[in-house]
């Protein structure tokens, strides 16, 4: 079925629509289960371990168990990924995870989040989603570039073994499937001691799974597929930057798993929200400054492109495949977003929405 689809479509028409599966998925499961990373080192800055952290960490145990599981069964081969295969930089990991766990405590919100909530008629998240992607670009191909490689070239590291944390650690597959299951479990068992609605554990179960998905179906395709494909999952800042410049300056925007990502997430995070009644027009106030945003999404947008992902793209998909960068990042994301937290946390803007 898939070979005669590819035949017929051809590649990029099925990854975007296989993107766009996924991307709802993620966007309603993300938008009822409130997932956040933001809020999560949040509530752990402050000492409470509530909620929010719970189903982040429902979400990522999750995303591991399940990627891990499919690996020792033989459904999914992620050797050739680019966190594993392609050399990394861990001094970016560190460097723009730090920057970027900053920006997300100013901008309230990672990347992802701020397309979910931008789908809620958040005009606050909508304007700095974009400064976020412009800066991204830039960070990446524009004039901020050279800063960026040579903040990467500082401490690199060469791909294959030397990224993948399980081969360093001397562990298999199969016992990392083992202890993410059991982490799952705790983390079900967790949520549920924190009184968290039946309904939004299963949706940040969801949120997990959306991951997972992602790189089950770019695999199959790029097995199937006569052409090179890249074996990716769900992911943010990349997408995002060349969903945006192909709609600028590009009338044939080559197609792909992230251009059908994208307005998924969208799609999906306002369809929920519509459903629950949660849709509304927020706009900058008071008490929501412009410029923490904008600094907030300047920060995020060279930090993920330094650190080789987003809360998501690192968090979730790179973590659930145990790129060692993808760890180092998100763990320096932590660090950066609660040393943030508790030095501003007298600020209004700082509060958990």
């Amino acid at each position: 079925m898939l070979e005669s689809a590819l035949e017929n479509y051809g590649d990029g028409v099925v990854l975007v629509c296989f993107g766009a599966l996924v991307g709802i998925l993620f966007g309603a499961a993300a938008q009822h289960s409130k997932f956040c990373l933001r809020a999560s080192t949040v509530e752990v800055a402050e000492g409470q371990f509530g909620p929010r952290l719970s189903i982040w960490l429902a979400a990522f145990t999750m995303a591991v168990a399940t990627v891990q599981t499919m690996i020792v069964l033989g459904w999914l081969d992620v050797s050739d990924s680019r966190q594993i295969a392609n050399p990394g930089s861990l001094s970016g990991a560190i460097i723009g995870g730090l920057m970027f766990g900053v920006g997300m405590v100013l901008a309230r919100g990672c990347a992802s989040r701020l397309l979910v909530l931008s789908a809620t008629g958040n005009l606050r998240a909508l304007i700095t989603g974009l400064v976020l992607t412009l800066v991204a670009q830039a960070s990446l191909r524009g004039v901020l570039s050279p800063a960026r490689e040579a903040l990467s070239g500082l401490w690199m590291v060469s791909g294959g073994t030397d990224r993948d944390l399980l081969a360093q650690l001397g562990l298999t597959s199969g016992i990392a499937a083992l202890i993410a299951g059991a982490a799952l479990l705790i983390a079900l068992l967790f949520a549920a001691s924190r009184k968290v609605p039946s309904t939004q554990i299963i949706a940040g179960i969801g949120v997990g799974l959306a991951v997972s998905l992602g790189w089950l179906v770019t695999y199959l395709v790029a097995m199937t597929s006569f052409d090179v494909v890249a074996v990716t999952s769900v992911t943010f800042t990349g997408p995002a930057t060349d969903t945006l410049m192909g709609l600028v300056s590009n009338p044939q925007l080559p197609l792909g798993f992230g251009v059908g990502l994208v307005p998924g997430v969208f799609v999906g995070a306002g369809a929920m929200a519509l459903w629950k009644g949660e849709a509304k027009i927020q706009r900058f106030g008071a008490d929501n400054p412009l410029e923490n945003y904008l600094i907030g999404a300047a920060l995020m947008g060279f930090g993920s492109m330094l650190a080789g992902g987003c809360a998501v793209g690192a968090g979730l998909s790179g973590g659930a495949i145990f790129a060692v960068t993808a760890w180092v990042a998100v763990g320096s994301m932590w660090i950066g977003a609660m040393v943030t937290h508790r030095i501003i946390t007298c600020r209004p803007i700082m509060r958990t929405a």
